[in-house]
């Protein structure tokens, strides 16, 4: 039965458990262009693709901003495709990435090896609009390229985490947009009072600490937090000073890829056995009260008191694809779901799991009931991190 185009896209949009709207027909005859709802989602099932087939894909910006000032949009859009038609495959996913603003390419199940490298795809587009395209055009043109998944030796801008890969994640509605505003009040209320309140507790363990062994109190350590961008966590410092993180990273190493070895204890990341361990610092760790100095993270914003583990940088070079989603857009947290679900009977892949479920379930009585059950956790020994 046809459908005139106005009850295809009603039919559409009306069906139960549909996300996206079907934009029809394409702008040309030759290849479908898609809006930006629908390129969004193709993005996020190409990243869920690679994710389990282990198959690079490209994504490709073409900012055209400066050119819509100047010439009408259909015109603009006719002769960009026309110049990359011949670089571009059937399976490749064409659209808006930003409407009237950036348009977006997927070149899916690219090879990442140097024996085809990514250059050549890239030379190839350029070669393309040198030709095809008016030389004043190219030069309004702002073009940038992003792999999914980073390859080590192979990333095109040098970033751990890149956030041009995941704009459907990153854009919130009004409702969610709210809800985390009041989340970051209780950040702040929340950490305030609790230093304020814990102050005698904190000159306490900084005299114990200080009275045992030569050093600083505090103890500063990179971690990767929000979209992947690095802060410095503070602890109570429970090790002696200059400590080598060799054996601790080949610990973490055996954690996360080698998740059924002997030597590796289920969801714990520190090393309990360790010489280097002071006696106030092994009581600060089985009581978790080294984790206090993350209140003042949580007070500047680096973090929450609820939400995912904040990794080491030689943790994410281990990641798998799908672990990195743990990354998105939620702030690392002094206590989350996987503290207080089972932490000392979880792998790995457990943790991440939960991670995930806690970003995608997310919802203030959420936090308000992981903050209820930490304290039981803490003092049942299965709650630090």
């Amino acid at each position: 039965m046809n459908l005139p185009k106005e009850a295809l896209e009603e039919k559409i949009s009306a069906t139960p458990g549909t996300l996206i709207r079907l934009m029809v027909p394409p702008r040309e005859n030759d290849h479908t262009f898609y809006d930006e709802t629908l390129f969004r989602y193709m993005l996020r099932v190409e990243r869920m693709r690679t994710e389990r087939s282990k198959k690079h894909f490209l994504l490709m910006l073409l900012d055209i901003s400066k050119l819509t000032v100047k010439y009408h949009q259909r015109e603009i859009l006719a002769s960009i495709k026309t110049a990359l038609l011949s670089s571009l495959r059937e399976v490749d996913v064409r659209g808006w990435y930003h409407n009237n603003h950036t348009i977006g390419i997927i070149f899916t199940e690219v090879a990442a090896e140097q024996d085809v490298p990514i250059d050549s795809i890239i030379h190839k587009i350029y070669d393309r609009f040198s030709e095809g395209l008016d030389p004043d055009w190219t030069n309004e043109i702002k073009i940038s390229y992003h792999l999914f998944p980073e390859v080590s030796g192979v990333s095109l801008n040098d970033e751990t985490f890149n956030i041009n890969l995941y704009p459907d994640i990153t854009k919130q509605s009004a409702g969610k947009n709210f809800c985390l505003a009041v989340k970051k009040v209780i950040d702040v209320l929340g950490s305030g009072f609790a230093i304020l309140l814990l102050s005698p507790l904190f000159l306490m363990i900084a005299a114990a600490i200080k009275a045992t062994s030569p050093g600083p109190v505090f103890f500063k350590q990179e971690r990767v937090g929000k979209n992947g961008k690095t802060f410095t966590l503070l602890k109570f410092r429970s090790m002696q000073t200059n400590c080598d993180s060799a054996q601790h990273q080949n610990y973490v190493k055996k954690f996360i890829c080698e998740q059924n070895n002997a030597e590796v204890e289920p969801g714990i990341f520190k090393l309990t056995h360790d010489s280097r361990i002071t006696p106030v610092g092994c009581f600060l760790r089985k009581t978790s009260l080294d984790e206090l100095p993350q209140l003042i993270n949580v007070l500047i914003g680096n973090m929450s008191l609820v939400g995912p583990r904040p990794p080491l940088p030689y943790e994410c070079e281990l990641y798998d694809v799908w672990h990195r989603r743990r990354l998105l857009s939620c702030k690392p947290g002094i206590t989350g779901l996987w503290q207080v679900l089972g932490r000392s009977r979880t792998t790995f892949d457990g943790m991440v799991r939960l991670d995930l479920r806690y970003i995608r379930e997310w919802r203030l009585w959420l936090d308000i009931k992981i903050l209820l059950m930490t304290p039981k956790a803490v003092i049942n020994g299965t709650g630090a991190l």
